[in-house]
């Protein structure tokens, strides 16, 4: 599939260069030409080259170990580095400088310029290596060794420079650099410093370790704390429970019992108390006996609360009976006492374990933004001090650097006077210029394809109207000579009708061409084309003139009367009549004046071959549309077809006038003629818009004037080997 149509897209670029050989072939000799003449002027030319070797680092940074860096031939991303130092010997400056330097002139006696001294040099990298070659093309020996040698020279100069340059300039940098980096690294020095003495920090890691040691600690020894004291508290609820008091009273009770005072007080108020008792069952509560000993009790009572406060240094809220204690409970007293005692010391013990254990997990948990803190300072003093560091070592190493030969660029074969000059390249450059002829002569066949907006094939004509293909026409052989009754160019000189070329009637005098075939076979479609109506009458015309549309209709009558069929062949062309001039007769009467009735129609007719008659166009009226849209036209074409088998009307093109579409409509069909290479895609375009609009019955499309060399599909058209020509075929024009 794709072979077939690679062999249809070189077939239509050869039928392309078929159509445009004269354009093409005279840009192909113009080029071969040129580039023969300028091999012809070429002078000899001499050429001397000179080696450049380029090393990483400098020999001397390579020994020393110090500047390496200063130009260093490295590459930035994937670029290759000897690119860069190709560039800079081309560069505008190092180019100048050799042109002043050797007073490089032109032919005109003007100093050289820069693009012809780059015309003529070539700084190339050798492949594979580090090396660079410079070459210089001169018709004198003598500049070429010159001109490369200041060339190369100058680069390694430039090279030394640049590199010093640069050292100077980091030296700078350097020095500038030194102090801030130095104010820094104190600066690091001393927030290190405030920080350890702010946050007591001595050595965090070890700090973190003892923390954890100790709060471990503190843990067991608060459980165990913890432990005593719950058993401690469970015996101060026992004793609580036995003495019915807590410890405080216990306490108070003890010390109340041990006081002779509060003894004595209380020993009259009990006896107060029980002779009240006493009294109160003889006497009556008003006796004087009762009150007198309720005063007393009441004294007593008052006494007795003094020296309990005097004692306790509060009131105690005790009963008689917690005043008088026997003897055993004195010792559960002192015992309740004990415990408290311990148990309230466990407490504080816990407290203050509690405390220390606080501490210790506060400080933990400040430790790590204390680490990290430290970490940032010691690692700002670190970035400073090797940034110190490196900028001193720097400084120094760049000092000596400055003082060494930092190039790194050696000559490695120096140029000779070169004895003979380069090869020749006339061969090449005629291969060239054919080879550029050959494509500007393609180009030139494409462009003016382009260019040209016609319809150039068969196949362009038929998808372009849409209609139905009934012959092929080839196009006419132009005479060597003009033969007796075959005439090709005729008329007088002093006839301007004369001047425009006559059409030949093929089908009359050659009846064994491709074009008498191709007439034989329109009529005969003509006759299958409808089968239940046979055609009468039908009118010729085309797009625009030149497309041979009177060709055509006077071999198209010729053919049909050959059949033994009776012809009208009617010439009604009213702008431009040229059927009398094909059959060369006069045009004194005709149609027009048939239509006023000027002339009678057997004096207009006249027989031009057997079967055949011809009606010329008579004289021109000014208005050839009125004569063709009168009622009277219609009578004729009745009366045409009453009298002959079939009628051709010649009409006008339809970007002429609108006659065809007129007459179109009285007859019984329109046979629309396209001449391909003649007519444009927008005339085209104009003639198909208007058969649409009109609703014309076009019987069909007869493509005329077809050259089978110049149509891709012309095998299919012009098969019939009977009729095979092996002369060129070329266009003519027709009206």
């Amino acid at each position: 599939m794709e072979s077939t149509e690679t062999s249809i897209g070189l077939q239509h670029y050869w039928l392309i260069l078929k159509r445009r050989w004269q354009p093409a072939s005279a840009v192909f000799m113009l080029v071969v030409v040129l580039c023969s003449l300028s091999t012809l002027r070429e002078k000899p030319v001499y050429e001397a080259v000179g080696k450049l070797s380029f090393k990483k680092i400098s020999p001397t940074s390579s020994l020393t170990g110090l500047g390496k860096e200063i130009g260093e031939v490295t590459a930035i991303g994937e670029s290759n580095p000897l690119n860069t130092e190709v560039e800079v010997i081309r560069s505008m400056p190092m180019l100048q400088k050799t042109i002043n330097q050797l007073n490089l002139i032109d032919e005109k006696g003007k100093h050289l310029k820069i693009k012809d001294f780059l015309a003529r040099l070539s700084v190339t990298n050798i492949r594979g290596t580090d090396i660079l070659a410079v070459s210089y093309k001169d018709q004198n020996p003598q500049i070429t060794v010159a001109v490369v040698n200041t060339l190369i020279n100058r680069y390694i100069e430039n090279n030394q420079i640049v590199n010093r340059m640069e050292a100077a300039a980091a030296r700078e940098f350097l020095e500038k650099q030194l102090p801030q980096a130095e104010a820094s690294l104190r600066q690091a020095e001393a927030a290190l410093r405030k920080f350890k003495e702010q946050n007591k920090v001595v050595a965090l890691q070890e700090e973190a370790r003892s923390a954890v040691d100790v709060i471990a600690r503190l843990e067991e020894q608060i459980g165990t704390a913890k432990s005593q004291y719950a058993d401690l508290d469970a015996q101060m609820r026992s004793f609580a429970k036995e003495l019915q008091m807590n410890s405080q009273q216990a306490l108070t009770a003890t010390s109340l019992s041990q006081s002779a005072a509060v003894q004595e007080a209380l020993k009259e108020y009990q006896q107060v108390e029980r002779q009240l008792a006493i009294e109160a069952t003889r006497f009556q509560e008003t006796h004087p006996v009762i009150l007198d000993l309720r005063s007393k009790k009441a004294t007593l009572k008052a006494l007795l609360g003094n020296r309990i406060k005097t004692v306790v240094g509060e009131e105690a809220k005790l009963n008689n009976g917690n005043l008088q204690i026997g003897d055993l409970k004195p010792k559960l007293i002192e015992e309740f006492v004990k415990v408290a005692a311990k148990r309230q010391g466990l407490a504080n013990q816990i407290v203050a374990l509690s405390n220390v254990q606080l501490a210790y997990k506060q400080r933990m948990n400040v430790l790590p933004r204390l680490e990290k803190e430290q970490r940032e300072l010691e690692n700002r003093l670190q970035v400073s001090q090797s940034t110190y560091a490196l900028l001193f070592q720097k400084l120094q190493e760049i000092r000596i650097t400055e003082n060494q030969n930092v190039g790194n660029a050696r000559i490695i074969e120096a140029p000779e006077v070169p004895e003979e000059p380069i090869a020749s390249r006339k061969k090449l450059f005629i291969v060239s210029g054919i080879l550029l002829g050959s494509l500007l002569a393609m180009a030139t066949a494409l462009v003016l394809e382009a260019w040209d907006k016609s319809l150039k094939t068969v196949e362009e004509a038929k998808e372009f109207f849409g209609l139905t293909l009934l012959v092929v026409i080839p196009a006419m052989r132009k005479p060597d000579k003009v033969a007796k009754g075959n005439l090709f160019w005729r008329g007088k000189s002093d006839d301007k009708e004369s001047e425009r070329p006559i059409p030949k009637i093929m089908v009359k005098n050659d009846l064994h061409t491709p074009i008498s075939a191709a007439y034989r076979m329109l009529q005969a479609n003509l006759r299958f084309l409808s089968s239940d109506k046979e055609l009468k009458s039908i009118v010729v015309s085309s797009s625009i003139p030149q497309e041979g549309k009177s060709t055509v209709s006077a071999n198209l009558a010729v053919a049909v009367a050959q059949v033994g069929r009776r012809v009208l062949l009617v010439d009604a062309d009213m702008h431009h009549p040229v059927q009398h001039r094909i059959w060369d007769l006069t045009n004194q009467v005709g149609l027009s004046n048939a239509i006023v009735g000027q002339a009678e129609l057997r004096m207009a007719i006249r027989e031009v071959m057997p079967n055949l008659d011809l009606l010329t166009c008579g004289v021109i009226p000014p208005n050839p549309m009125a004569l063709l849209d009168s009622q009277r036209i219609s009578s004729l074409i009745d009366e045409f077809t009453s009298l002959y088998d079939l009628v051709i009307i010649d009409v006008p093109s339809l970007n002429v006038a609108a006659d065809a579409l007129i007459l179109g409509k009285k007859a019984d069909g329109l046979l629309f003629v396209v001449r391909p290479g003649v007519v444009d895609f927008a005339s085209a375009a104009f003639a198909k818009e208007l058969l649409e609009k009109s609703s014309q019955n076009v019987l069909g499309l007869v493509v005329n004037g077809v050259i089978p060399n110049h149509e891709p599909h012309s095998r299919y058209y012009f098969a019939n080997e009977s009729y095979a020509d092996s002369e060129n075929m070329t266009n003519v024009k027709v009206s």
